[in-house]
């Protein structure tokens, strides 16, 4: 069983997609990250860019044979980071299961935020009518998932009771509710063989640090964190971003360095910024911590 943890960026824009000649080299998409870990693939959110993973999957599921399964884990059912699941194409098959976790928002289940965009008449395809096998479920306060070797399917435990079945070659997920973004989001750490991946997406700085996302994302291998707004337009006079819910790259820095990750992927960019204002993001995020990169779409970091 290949041991690594391998992270590939899909859709790495906020908001809405931005396509075009401008962005090319970074991509347009909204957030759709993949991890594979071990035997296990883990989606985190659906925007745009999950459409292409779908592609991905069913030209593979073509040449091997074998279902697709996998765990998807929402952030947040804001639009942009669920605008993709109707034209994910592994939802219209009959030999795909989809394990689907996330936060119940506004007093609504997760299934009922997805079901409703695509009730006609603004889609064709009820989500009652999808032929894929899929289990859906809320997580609360406290709880994990774990991912064990073979076919079975995800475990979730509370984390206090303890006699979680932890193998050495389990995939676990824990989850940190952040309250920095309007109506809260989840953050994901995904553990695998003493190695970490922590998806921070639509968060905002504190002053001194985040200090619940910085004890949170400790020692791990990569940090994805939310950096959409310059400073400028984090502070402008005349329409500032502050309490928007999302951080600057020097926000994003910030709690790389005081959490000691490895490695700092730049995500959910703003979608009008063009790939010369990205690059120049990039550079200025190296001078604080030199283990950033701009994730960009298509860009695989395997651990």
């Amino acid at each position: 069983m290949n041991m690594s943890i391998k992270v590939t960026f899909w859709g790495v824009r906020g908001s809405y997609p931005s396509p075009g000649a401008l962005t090319a080299r970074v991509g347009g998409n909204t957030p759709c990250v993949s991890v594979q870990a071990g035997n296990h693939l883990i989606i985190l959110d659906a925007g745009t860019g999950l459409i292409g993973l779908g592609r991905t999957l069913v030209a593979q599921q073509q040449a091997d044979g074998k279902p697709i399964d996998a765990t998807l884990l929402f952030s947040h059912t804001h639009h942009d980071h669920t605008q993709g699941f109707p034209f994910f194409n592994p939802i219209y098959l009959s030999s795909t299961t989809l394990h689907v976790f996330g936060p119940r928002t506004l007093h609504e289940d997760l299934e009922q935020v997805l079901a409703r965009a695509m009730l006609p008449p603004v889609f064709p395809v009820t989500f009652d009518q999808l032929p894929c096998a899929r289990v859906m479920r809320n997580l609360g306060e406290g709880e994990m998932i774990i991912l064990r070797n073979g076919n079975d399917a995800p475990l979730v435990y509370t984390e206090h009771r303890g006699g979680a079945p932890i193998a050495p070659d389990s995939v676990v997920i824990r989850f940190l509710r952040s309250h920095a973004h309007p109506q809260g989001v989840f953050i994901y750490r995904i553990e695998f063989v003493n190695q970490a991946v922590v998806y921070a997406t639509d968060t905002e700085g504190y002053a001194s640090g985040d200090q619940r996302l910085i004890n949170f994302a400790r020692g791990a291998g990569l940090l994805i964190h939310d950096a959409q707004y310059l400073q400028s337009e984090y502070v402008n006079q005349s329409m500032p971003k502050q309490g928007w819910g999302h951080s600057t790259w020097e926000m994003a820095a910030q709690v790389a360095q005081a959490a000691g990750v490895k490695q700092l992927a730049l995500f959910h960019h703003e979608p009008e910024h063009d790939d010369a204002t990205l690059e120049q993001l990039e550079k200025q995020a190296q001078s604080k911590f030199a283990c950033s990169v701009l994730a960009r779409e298509g860009m695989t970091i395997e651990l």
